[in-house]
């Protein structure tokens, strides 16, 4: 297979990896020259590796003299067991200039911009008014609020005191927040009177007043004017505009807490449509580490580089966005729908910013690629060097298109990893090729596996993605998980002393990763394991189709022996599924996967449900053909569209 993009030997040498492998070649008298024998020993030498990246990096804070105490156990390694840092510090380590810190747009357009110097002065007085609300060190604070400068702002004054950050988008429901919230027992809530999507403003006064009502811990609620300088506050107990909160203090120097290395930063949510959703605490040395390599050296983010990623306050993306502050770069927000001006909005942005990385899901690409746009052709995109997607694996068409109709010199980045790590374990890699429908590497310092049922190591087979040796971004823990049993049920029950992260794929010979789905969504006709993403990557070559999920369907009903394969297609406006239509999806994907992926069943339907951040949620559908219950579908953009698959007389035979 020819790679559909190369780095130049410029771009290689000038390249923040290649400077910091040079730099632990150096300092530990070693002889590599290729990212492989890099990876390797960024493995085996792990703690090497990241004492060397801690120096290299500038972290700010106090390293002490150990580096990994227990490192043979998994969980219960401990990394940097003397260290004291501060996560909000190290991200507004740089200048305080006029340079921009964020950039702000929404739907509408453009809305404003925030310096540096604004930031410091902005986070300062904020960090006053918590401390004087009695915020301390491990209080945590909660933001109903969307992807906007204060949100950001807010975020670093919460940590910078040393409290626990959650945060939730607000088109949530009531339910679906105190699911969330309820958990976490915040003293302080903060929110937005409301928010615009696709064209229409949403009020959100009710629902926090519904919310605050409903969480005793929250002794007050801050208001952000989003739609109104003026909101009535009444119907909220308790609640201040934030303006008023921040009048009485002057911006002045910022006292940061500096804790231990696991202190902890971020509550992360899991998506609960299989349950209640899972906290996910996360410390906040490890985030910060591993945040510094995935732009230092993963993204290749430099000083004045302009970082955006689309998403909302409820995806790990978004604590990961703002952390490029960390690598010092200015960071690009938007919130709202990104199909505004008929799907331009976010290259309209991005030439008018002149972004440098241009994050988005594979979602995304493949809904611009069937809407038919040519960004290449439209829009000034001379500026972005990366084009980073996650969320669901990209489909080689998706690779096609980018490089056909959205710019031909660009790193497009398939990226997997998640809420469970704050991190990436296939990552971008800017000195190496991109080969289509495949993830450029597996990132340093992860050592990333593929097993199959049995624990042994597979290569160029399809299997479990697992990690054998411990990171410094594995969670802290579970919220209200004293004992931890939850936790390492969670990762470690699969493969004794092994993180099993719960991805089918495969390690290729040349060292890229291809994802075929989450494992637990695999289907299982005759025994015999088939990831779902193989399936949607024919699907997304059929132009009538708009969507797909795919199903394990036990059968027969009424005393399964096995699975049948079920695919549920949306088709686009002016379809129907007849039976010329049913034949070419199913030589489709008979001829370019095996028989054996071939449905069963095809069956239209009106909708198919996502959560709010895209994914189709084939879990879910999964259990409503069952017959069995989905635990919250407050995660979902559409739950109406679960009842499409209650008892359908298309499966009954």
């Amino acid at each position: 297979m020819k790679p559909l993009w190369s780095p130049s030997q410029n771009a290689i040498e000038s390249a923040q990896i290649t400077q910091f492998a040079r730099e632990c070649v150096r300092r530990h008298g070693l002889a590599f020259n290729t990212y492989p024998e890099f990876y390797r020993w960024s493995c085996d030498s792990s703690a090497d590796f990241w004492s060397t990246f801690w120096d290299w990096a500038g972290v700010k804070g106090h390293k002490g003299r150990r580096i990994l105490v227990d490192g043979h156990r998994m969980p219960g390694a401990k990394w940097f067991p003397d260290a004291r840092l501060n996560f909000a510090e190290n991200l507004m380590r740089g200048p305080r200039d006029a340079a921009d810190a964020f950039v702000y747009w929404d739907e509408s357009g453009a809305r404003g911009r925030m310096s540096r110097a604004q930031l410091h002065a902005q986070v300062s007085r904020a960090a006053q008014a918590m401390r004087a609300a009695g915020l301390k060190p491990g209080d945590r604070v909660a933001a109903f609020m969307p992807n906007m400068p204060e949100t950001c702002v807010l975020a670093l004054a919460a940590i910078s005191v040393g409290a626990v950050w959650s945060s939730c988008s607000p088109d949530f429901g009531t339910d679906g927040v105190l699911d969330r919230f309820g958990q976490t027992e915040p003293r302080l809530l903060f929110c937005a009177d409301g928010y615009r999507y696709n064209g229409r403003a949403h009020d959100s006064i009710r629902r926090v007043a519904e919310i605050a009502a409903q969480l005793p811990s929250v002794k007050q609620v801050i208001v952000c004017s989003n739609l109104d300088e003026s909101p009535d506050l009444a119907p909220i107990r308790n609640a201040r505009r934030l303006a008023d909160w921040l009048a009485p203090y002057r911006a002045g120097e910022i006292e940061f807490e500096r804790l231990p290395f696991d202190h902890p930063l971020y509550i992360l949510f899991t998506s609960g449509t299989t349950g209640k959703p899972k906290c996910i605490v996360h410390g906040a040395g490890g985030s910060l580490l591993s945040g510094l390599k995935m732009y230092k050296l993963q993204f290749d983010v430099r000083p004045g580089d302009r970082f955006f990623y689309y998403t909302t306050c409820n995806w790990v993306m978004w604590n990961l966005l703002f952390a490029g502050l960390c690598a010092e770069a200015a960071v690009m927000l938007y919130d709202g729908s990104p199909f505004m001006r008929e799907g331009a909005m976010l290259f309209d942005y991005a030439q008018a910013e002149r972004w440098t990385h241009f994050g988005t899901s594979a979602k995304y690409i493949d809904a611009i690629a069937k809407r038919g746009l040519k960004p290449r052709e439209t829009h000034d995109l001379a500026a972005v060097r990366m084009i980073v997607s996650t969320g669901s694996p990209l489909v080689p068409e998706s690779y096609a298109y980018v490089y056909r109709d959205v710019k031909t010199d660009v790193c497009l980045s398939s990226i997997s990893g998640g809420t469970d790590i704050m991190a990436g374990f296939a990552d971008a890699n800017p000195v190496l090729p991109v080969y289509s429908g495949e993830l450029q590497c597996r990132s340093l310092a992860m050592d990333v596996r593929v097993y199959d049922e049995a624990g042994r190591e597979l290569l160029g087979d399809k299997g479990e993605l697992v990690c054998v040796r411990p990171f410094p971004s594995m969670p802290v823990g579970f919220w209200n998980d004293a004992d931890g049993a939850k936790y390492r049920a969670a990762y470690f029950a699969r493969y004794p002393n092994v993180w099993c992260h719960g991805d089918w794929c495969e390690l290729t010979e040349r060292g890229t990763m291809i994802v075929y789905g989450r494992s637990d969504a695999t289907l299982n006709p005759g025994g015999v394991r088939i990831g779902t993403a193989e399936i949607y990557g024919q699907t997304e070559k059929i132009a009538e189709i708009e969507e797909a999920v795919a199903i394990g369907q036990l059968w027969p009903p009424q005393q399964p022996t096995d699975t049948r394969v079920v695919l549920f297609v949306k088709l686009r406006p002016g379809h129907a599924l007849d039976a010329a239509l049913e034949e070419r999806i199913r030589r489709q994907i008979r001829e370019h996967t095996t028989p054996r992926h071939v449905p069963a069943r095809i069956v239209a339907v009106p909708d198919i449900p996502r959560t709010r951040n895209g994914k189709v949620v084939e879990l879910a559908v999964k259990a409503v053909v069952h017959g069995m219950p989905v635990a919250s579908t407050e995660a979902l953009a559409n739950p109406e569209a679960l009842q499409i698959f209650r008892d359908m007389p298309e499966l009954a035979s």
